[in-house]
């Protein structure tokens, strides 16, 4: 994005007037692109380029799901610019169709304008097994340390498969291992209950989510069901 110029706020008004926060402060272009407005636009921008469509507009809604995004932001730490540091998790349990994916891409909009540098990824489950498929000209490994690493991260709909093969056990177990061993924010949603986890996702996986995770059982039935009726 050109950091010197002001960015789309289209369908950003209702996270706005959340934080009290007006469209003219993060559009006011003071020449430094690491101030507040700065880093704002920054966020937004991201949100705007890789939020799917869908959920463009998302506003998140759950009480625990805001608590545990206020959490993130009181602990962001940083000399010129904060950045999310190390952190619990978020586990978003529920049936299909819940709101689950709603919540998670509504509270990265819900921080994105708090002047706070996120460094967010999102991937599905699905889509992260195939991308770390070996294949000629990709380096799986590198691949993989760009979503172990990520300062945020959202896996969205773990434990998909029915029957987990041992390339998504591993996958699984690397992936949370390494942001449980250096707690690293992680939002997961997963349409799993919670007594078929360990059978989803191992008993190891399991476990670690258990304790780096605070958890949220969404209720309610299919939305996109409801919507189609």
């Amino acid at each position: 994005m050109d950091l010197y110029a002001p960015v789309d706020l289209t369908g950003w008004k209702p996270v706005l007037r959340l934080h009290g926060i007006t469209e003219e402060e993060i559009n006011d272009v003071s020449g430094d692109p690491n101030d507040r407005a700065g880093v704002i636009r920054r966020e937004i921008d991201h949100a705007n380029r890789h939020v799917p469509f869908i959920y463009s507009n998302a506003v998140a809604d759950a009480p625990e799901v805001l608590a545990w995004a206020d959490a993130l932001i009181a602990g962001a730490s940083g000399r010129i610019v904060k950045s999310i540091g190390h952190s619990r998790s978020l586990l978003l349990l529920g049936v299909t169709g819940v709101g689950k994916t709603h919540q998670a891409f509504g509270v990265l909009r819900y921080m994105a304008p708090l002047g706070v540098r996120l460094g967010w990824t999102a991937v599905s489950a699905v889509d992260l097994y195939a991308a770390l498929k070996p294949r000629h000209g990709v380096d799986s490994e590198t691949e993989f340390w760009k979503y172990a690493k990520a300062p945020l991260l959202i896996v969205d709909d773990l434990g998909a498969g029915r029957t987990p093969t041992e390339f998504t056990e591993e996958v699984n177990f690397r992936l949370v291992n390494h942001r449980y061993e250096n707690q690293l924010p992680t939002l997961f949603t997963s349409n799993v209950v919670p007594r078929e986890l360990i059978q989803r996702v191992g008993d190891r996986v399991a476990s670690r989510l258990v304790e780096m995770c605070d958890r949220v059982v969404m209720k309610g039935e299919d939305k996109r069901r409801r919507g189609a009726a």
